[in-house]
């Protein structure tokens, strides 16, 4: 069976931030912008690899209630809603580029119990952002 990862979702609740955030301090390329009404879609990933994340309005999804909203805004502000692990060569490199772009440090680097070095970040949206080192 041949199937792959091609896209993970995570919610913003300010495009422009989550934008500067992945485009310009992660250095990942744009590779969509869609907006509808009062909200925008936004298909990021990292250079010359397939895989994507698509930084989706939470609002956007009919089915919720508006009381569940409130806890996912609640979720969001809290940063437990959503997480996604990013690895890299460079661990360290990656964790000052990130300083130095602003972003809100979780963790510093660490040789952690089960095996990895890693750090962990929030993006402006409180999403919890882990970086492996490879």
């Amino acid at each position: 069976m041949d199937i792959r990862i091609h896209a993970s979702f995570l919610p913003h609740d300010d495009a422009e931030a989550a934008l500067a955030f992945y485009r310009d301090v992660l250095g990942f390329e744009v590779r969509n912008d869609v907006g509808f009404k009062d909200m925008r879609w936004i298909t990021v990933g990292p250079k010359g690899q397939p895989v994507s994340i698509v930084l989706h309005p939470p609002a956007a999804d009919p089915s919720i209630t508006e009381d569940e909203r409130r806890v996912i805004a609640e979720m969001m502000a809290k940063g437990s809603y959503a997480a996604v692990t990013l690895a890299t060569e460079d661990l360290e490199g990656v964790f000052e580029r990130l300083v130095a772009g602003g972003a809100d440090v979780v963790q510093e680097p660490a040789d952690q119990p089960y095996g990895i070095r890693d750090c962990a970040f929030r993006d402006p949206a409180g999403n919890l952002i882990r970086i492996n080192q490879l």
